[in-house]
């Protein structure tokens, strides 16, 4: 059984923080010709700073952490912060391998973007290394489109920006 959980705990970001390092050595392992443009992702986007505790940047009131279990074992992890002018970030996706095929990340994906829409965001934005298919499908799938003007912290120039509008809202 599938189970979405809102990161509130500290065993919970103990686990997204493993499952965001678990991302980072999938990244390495699938680009090896991209170590240099890695590194500097990860420094533009603070990550070992950001993900010591996610709950931190990611958390409530106007972000969000996902922990999926499956079978009570934690197997996946999507993040959102707040981006400011209406607008977030969909961020971290990573589904370990064991648990791949079996909708997690869509789950993950629709309880975030539910929760980003209850928040009173109007766009969601997210970027994606251009091999990314599995990834680039869903968020497809999801109905996020390709937008060059996203500007996101340490992207690569040949990160695959998109954009998925939530909704007008009242603020």
């Amino acid at each position: 059984m599938i189970e979405i959980q809102e990161i509130r705990e500290d065993w919970q970001a103990a686990e997204a923080e493993n499952l965001a390092w678990e991302f980072v050595d999938w990244l390495r392992g699938r680009y090896p010709e991209m170590q240099a443009e890695i590194d500097d992702y990860l420094e533009g986007q603070k990550f070992e700073e950001r993900m010591k505790d996610v709950r931190k940047d990611y958390g409530p009131p106007r972000g969000e952490g996902l922990l999926a279990l499956l079978d009570g074992a934690p197997v996946g992890l999507l993040l959102m912060r707040d981006l400011g002018n209406h607008a977030c970030e969909m961020n971290r996706m990573f589904v370990r391998p064991m648990a791949r095929g079996k909708g997690v990340a869509r789950l993950l994906a629709d309880q975030l973007i539910e929760t980003a829409r209850m928040k009173g965001f109007e766009w969601m934005r997210l970027s994606a290394l251009p091999r990314h298919d599995e990834a680039l499908g869903l968020y497809r799938s999801l109905g996020f489109r390709d937008d060059p003007s996203v500007k996101l912290d340490g992207n690569p120039a040949q990160a695959v920006k998109m954009s998925l509008f939530l909704g007008r809202h009242a603020h």
